[in-house]
């Protein structure tokens, strides 16, 4: 048997964003970055120069390695850039090298976190007077009926955005999972939330093209201007309605992808409330919610004014339609008016012709009879000529008519 060319690929694809078993106590720094194309060999580079051993492999999507000693690294590339995470043993002092060496790196960042895991929920007070949370928006809830997060998802002045998880007995493994499970919500809403800002910019967009159609549209309901001016108004705005859809079109459906993704996250984490604080149920839907329902809003209101500007445009085109067929339709009629009016001109022409070439045959005749009344005194030819009238006009026309017939066919 042959083995198909992506079967390992396809296999090892189910493993590739598992997280290393992590320690606790012990922490966890994590960068989402967008990084640009022309920017990936310069990553690569930075990330071969820590991890030798996969530098041969054509720019895996997934790869681990060692910083320094006691700190090592998860590194996953994305369609629209990469995220790196740093796992340090309890309080490890080299992880400030290590983060020196993810600072290296190209890209944009969108979201870096801090986690400090702990043992148990004691452990986790004691820590919670340097996090510097802010109690009016501090989040804390419980996770897999177990382990408790605390949070106020704000920018510290070290760039960071600090989580405090406490295990509280849970087992390592499904620890690391719930942890990588929290981590993907956070990232997978910021992401999500870079639609937001071109949903904002593109609705005044939208308002200013809505009242372009409702004048375009009252326009073409009046005769005051001719269609042709309508006609290219109305094909602007569809260029002004594409533009603003291919400008917003990937990040809305990228937004759309990350907030299914969020609502997924947040339902294998199994939120349990705790009370006086907010739970990350509640914070999720208060603010990430209404930002995602905008993006669809924008993405809803542009497919419909897309469609509108359509309607009316095949509206005003079966106008133009119809007014060239009413056209057309007096065009043919004018052409069958003059048709049977040439056909009559060509009649009495035929006629008089008949008349004028009888005419000149009956005088020729009238010359021979004349002639021959020398030869024949007896002859009466005025009389001969008068009876030869009819039978000469009658030849006349029956020649006429069959030569007419002969050149141009027998339907004429």
């Amino acid at each position: 048997m042959q083995q198909h060319e992506l079967r390992r690929q396809v296999v090892s694809e189910m493993h590739l964003r598992r997280w290393p078993m992590l320690s606790v106590p012990g922490h966890v720094r994590q960068w989402v970055l967008i990084v640009d194309p022309e920017d990936r060999d310069a990553e690569a580079a930075i990330l071969d120069e820590r991890c030798p051993a996969v530098a041969s492999l054509p720019r895996p999507p997934h790869r681990y390695g060692y910083v320094v000693p006691g700190v090592h690294f998860a590194w996953e590339r994305h369609s629209e850039g990469s995220s790196i995470a740093l796992f340090a043993d309890g309080e490890t002092k080299a992880l400030d090298e290590a983060v020196a060496w993810v600072e290296q790196l190209p890209g944009r960042v969108v979201r870096a976190t801090s986690l400090r895991l702990v043992q148990d929920d004691a452990a986790a007070e004691a820590l919670l007077p340097e996090m510097q949370f802010d109690p009016s928006e501090t989040i804390s809830c419980l996770l897999a009926g177990k382990a408790r997060m605390w949070a106020d998802f704000r920018l510290k002045d070290d760039g960071f955005g600090h989580i405090v998880v406490a295990a509280n007995g849970l087992n390592l493994a499904d620890f690391t999972r719930l942890v990588q499970r929290l981590q993907d919500l956070g990232n997978y809403r910021n992401k999500a939330l870079l639609g937001l800002p071109v949903a904002q910019e593109a609705w005044p967009k939208l308002d200013e093209a809505e009242q372009r159609l409702t004048d375009l549209a009252n326009r073409v309901a009046g005769a005051e201007e001719t269609d042709d001016v309508l006609m290219g108004e109305l094909s602007a705005l569809s260029l002004d309605l594409t533009a603003i859809t291919t400008a917003m079109g990937y990040r809305m459906s990228a937004t759309s992808a990350y907030g299914q993704l969020v609502r997924e996250r947040l339902e294998e984490l199994r939120v349990t409330p705790i009370e006086g604080y907010a739970s990350l149920v509640a914070f999720t839907q208060r603010r990430f919610l209404p930002a995602l329902r905008t993006c669809t809003s924008v993405t809803e209101r542009e497919r419909q004014l897309s469609e509108r500007a359509g309607r009316l445009t095949s509206l005003l085109r079966a106008r133009i339609e119809t007014r060239i067929e009413n056209q057309n339709a007096k065009l043919l009629r004018s052409m069958d008016r003059s048709s049977r009016m040439q056909l009559r001109l060509q009649q009495l022409v035929e006629g008089l012709s008949v008349v004028a070439l009888s005419y000149y045959l009956i005088g020729l005749l009238g010359y021979a009879l004349k002639g021959s009344a020398h030869v024949w005194p007896g002859l009466d030819a005025e009389l001969v000529l008068g009876l030869l009238v009819v039978p000469v006009v009658a030849l006349v026309w029956l020649g006429v008519h069959t030569a007419k017939k002969k050149l141009l066919g027998p339907s004429n």
